[in-house]
């Protein structure tokens, strides 16, 4: 398995005291490779993404795309042997670059009209519109649990602080699912924002977890519209960002009943066992609610 951050030197330019510098230093990049996706040994989709959780990374992406809804749906997963021949010895060598689904009834999954191409920037893209997200969605977004902003900040806190990649290297995304009392169940990281939400419900679905109605998600990017649309695909009835959201992204999740809340970023300091997820010691910070408040506690706002 590749690694998924590596070590290089750097040239350093500064300037303090009006004065030039420049120097040298060991710097740590966020690996990026290729995953090329097979289903059935046919050619599917290539993804730039940052190798580990891979199963989980496609089974996310296959149930995002609507082509399985269970983890019963996939017979095999394997990467295949032979992607590289080693120089000069003529044997196999496998990349863990490559990686065959089989599943267990071809002839009754859906078939899309389009093919796509995924990549750290652009995700999964051109989803015809709202509409096409709605019908392809098979769970009703659940109404019947509340979340507090305390909780919430003390998820971006937790969250934050096991971004153990992001740290190092400084650019990653990464994607958690969290309880409506504020505790992290899962967290991934990679290179593209999309693969980290399809790593988090890959692993959902392998764990028989979905729909995730009881469920929040929380990225560490922006939201798009392709993230409302993986969240909405998987029940996941509220979404947080750390960054902005787009227009669409809006639009979508107003459409569809979701949460969507951005710019959430709790204060430094307390932590998440500061006097638990809904203690009055959850520190200071601030999020915009974009849709659908209610599934938010705001009953001790001034």
């Amino acid at each position: 398995m590749g690694r998924v951050t590596q070590a290089r030197r750097i040239t350093t330019v500064r300037i303090r005291d009006g004065r030039l510098h420049r120097g040298r230093k060991g710097d740590h990049l966020a690996v990026e490779e290729p995953l090329d996706i097979r289903l059935n040994g046919q050619p599917l989709s290539m993804t730039m993404r940052t190798p580990g959780h891979d199963t989980e990374l496609v089974h996310g992406l296959l149930h995002a795309e609507g082509r399985i809804t269970a983890r019963e749906d996939i017979a095999e997963a394997r990467y295949c042997d032979g992607a590289v021949v080693e120089d000069g010895s003529g044997y196999a060598r496998n990349t863990y670059n490559v990686m065959d689904f089989t599943t267990r009834r071809p002839q009754l999954l859906p078939v899309l009209a389009r093919e796509f191409v995924t990549s750290s920037a652009c995700g999964v893209c051109g989803a015809a519109s709202i509409e096409d997200v709605r019908r392809k969605g098979r769970f009703a977004l659940a109404q019947d649990w509340t979340t507090t902003p305390r909780a919430l900040f003390a998820a971006q806190r937790a969250f934050d602080a096991e971004q153990t990649i992001f740290r190092r290297t400084g650019g990653i995304h990464g994607a958690a699912l969290v309880t409506p009392r504020g505790e992290v169940l899962v967290q991934r990281e990679d290179v593209g924002r999309h693969n980290a939400v399809d790593k988090v419900i890959g692993w959902a679905l392998l764990q028989d977890m979905l729909p995730l109605s009881d469920l929040m998600l929380l990225v560490s990017s922006r939201a798009g519209f392709e993230i409302v649309q993986k969240a909405y695909m998987a029940g996941i009835p509220l979404l947080a960002c750390v960054s902005a959201a787009s227009s669409l992204a809006v639009d979508t999740a107003d459409e569809v009943g979701m949460t969507l809340i951005g710019f959430l970023r709790g204060a430094d300091g307390g932590g998440a066992d500061g006097g638990g997820a809904d203690g009055a010691s959850a520190g200071d910070g601030r999020m915009n609610v974009y849709t659908h408040p209610d599934r938010l506690d705001l009953s001790d706002a001034e």
